[in-house]
């Protein structure tokens, strides 16, 4: 029951990027991004408007951070320099970035960014304006992939959401109203999750628990990004769930179409083709497999079936800290790596470690129909890490 990183894996990853750096002319690589900061150091942070710049040497580890971050950031044994300013704009956050680079005796630079992203309002100025800076994305690709820890950290997450699910189905009634059924099963599964895990929960939350579920209803479900209706369940609703837990900053993803009631005669035949579409995507996955392939194979699905029409988005995603991350499951997606320079054929291709949603959805103008299921890539195959049940008769709540 795995609940966080071990520090091997930041030790490899610390190592992995500075095998990367000795291949450049650069003294450091340096990352704007929050997430990217998080993988190579455990560090998390809330992207705002004050950046924070880590710089990684053949030897240190350093960050620049706001005020507000220093006591969080100051424990972290993985880095081993803190810099700081009061706050942005006065604070001037890039110029600290650039005396802590200084400092280290850096340059020039291989960044993620020439500079902070521009949330909340951040403007400027760039990092090139203090040194040398080349662009790369080490992190971005190295998460492709994730190590045997990451999966089970996953694992663990779809263990929890599987159970937010569970209360999701057990707490749906007609009368009740979806956000406060959500809430109520988000509030117990969590509930259960830190009883069951106790001092070994990381805590990665605010004001909310780790594990969440909730659905859309009714025609909400016809868009993919649909919103929680304001209007109590009724009989003969057609649901979209989602459900998930925060294991260390780590997600899955499980989503089902449900029914209150029994379903029409078209209702169960949409499910049955989504039920099909997504068996044969997930079917067609394992190592060396292109990616577009599997997408393809879910459209030449829907052809033959003359739903074509109905779809309106890829097959999946890969996921892991991010609720979406490349690869994706697309049919674009070979000739997307042909474009980008440097990069070489197998970028195309699902290999050991990628963790994949896979979702193939049928959206009517009256309804959406739409699984998801975590997917982990093996050595010889696919791990199922989600596991509700994807059948007609397990997804229909009956009502008395």
């Amino acid at each position: 029951m795995p609940t966080r990183v071990p520090d091997a894996e930041f030790r490899d990853r610390l190592a992995a990027v500075r095998d990367r750096l000795a291949g450049t002319d650069a003294d450091a690589g340096v990352w704007f991004g929050a997430t990217s900061i998080e993988y190579l150091t455990g560090f998390d942070h809330v992207q705002t408007e004050r950046p924070v710049v880590l710089a990684v040497t053949d030897d240190r580890v350093a960050v620049t951070v706001p005020r507000l971050e220093v006591e969080r950031v100051e424990p972290n044994p993985r880095i081993d320099a803190v810099r700081h300013y009061f706050d942005y704009p006065g604070g001037e956050p890039i110029r600290t970035a650039a005396g802590m680079l200084s400092d280290l005796g850096v340059e020039s630079v291989v960044a993620d960014a020439d500079g902070a992203p521009g949330v909340m309002g951040y403007e400027g100025p760039t990092l090139s304006e203090f040194v040398d800076v080349e662009s790369q994305s080490w992190v971005d690709r190295m998460r492709w992939a994730k190590s045997d820890a990451e999966v089970e950290l996953i694992r663990e997450s779809a263990r929890w959401g599987n159970l937010a699910h569970r209360y999701l189905a057990d707490f749906t009634e007609v009368g009740e109203h979806p956000a406060t059924v959500s809430q109520r099963a988000s509030m117990e599964a969590s509930r259960a999750m830190l009883d069951a895990l106790g001092d070994e929960y990381v805590p990665r939350t605010r004001a909310d628990g780790p594990a969440h579920a909730g659905f859309i209803t009714g025609e909400q479900t016809a868009l993919p990004h649909g919103h929680t209706a304001n209007r109590r369940l009724q009989e003969g609703d057609v649901l979209v769930t989602g459900a998930s837990a925060n294991v260390d900053g780590y997600h899955s993803e499980l989503e089902r179409t449900m029914f209150l009631g029994e379903p029409s005669d078209e209702q169960a035949h949409y499910f049955e083709l989504m039920l099909e579409a997504q068996t044969i995507a997930i079917e067609a996955l394992g190592p060396g497999v292109p990616l577009a392939s599997v997408d393809e194979r879910v459209t030449d699905y829907f052809e033959e079936q003359g739903v074509a029409d109905l779809a309106q988005h890829h097959v999946g995603h890969n996921i892991g800290l991010g609720g979406h991350e490349p690869p994706y499951i697309d049919h674009g997606w070979t000739d997307h790596c042909a474009e980008r320079e440097g990069r070489e054929d197998a970028d195309a291709e699902m290999e050991p470690g990628h963790v994949y949603t896979i979702e193939p959805g049928i959206y009517t103008d009256e309804y959406g129909y739409r699984h998801s299921d975590t997917v982990a890539v093996t050595e010889d195959g696919v791990d199922w890490l989600t596991h509700f049940p994807r059948d007609l008769e397990s997804n229909v709540i009956r009502v008395a």
